[in-house]
């Protein structure tokens, strides 16, 4: 991740005029140290450990706040719940069908592939990124 995330927070936070409360600091934290695009229920679990008086409610609406002011992306539920990703860097996933896993990937041609004519014409499109499934390693090899 190219830029530092904390000030990017911190940023993002004052133009928004989001206040820096220490559970949302607790919140983006833990969402920085986890690489498992975690749910807000996985969140929780994490947080509550430090915060026991913290609700998921507040988990949830601080993690959907993140999201729409671009602190953290929504990666696609894919049927279950959403899921968090802090990396604000263009990066592509792959996602086990088998245990659900998400991993990042950097690929500059994946980067690079045109937007169809027509979707340009009929959409505004804001972002894209390649979604790849399959089996990961452990689910490959069990």
């Amino acid at each position: 991740m190219s830029h530092t995330m904390p000030g990017l927070f911190y940023r993002k936070s004052k133009e928004n005029g989001l206040k820096i409360t220490p559970q949302r600091t607790a919140i983006y934290g833990e969402l920085l140290k986890a690489k498992d695009h975690p749910s807000a229920d996985d969140i929780y679990k994490r947080i509550v450990k430090k915060i026991p008086n913290i609700s998921f409610d507040t988990v949830n609406r601080t993690l959907l706040t993140f999201s729409k002011i671009g602190i953290t992306k929504v990666v696609e539920g894919y049927g279950q719940a959403k899921r968090y990703d802090p990396d604000m860097d263009l990066h592509h996933h792959f996602r086990c069908v088998r245990c659900g896993r998400i991993i990042d990937f950097h690929n500059k041609d994946y980067d690079d592939i045109p937007v169809p004519e027509e979707i340009n014409r009929q959409f505004t499109v804001t972002s894209k990124k390649v979604v790849l499934e399959g089996l990961c390693g452990k689910c490959k090899k069990g």
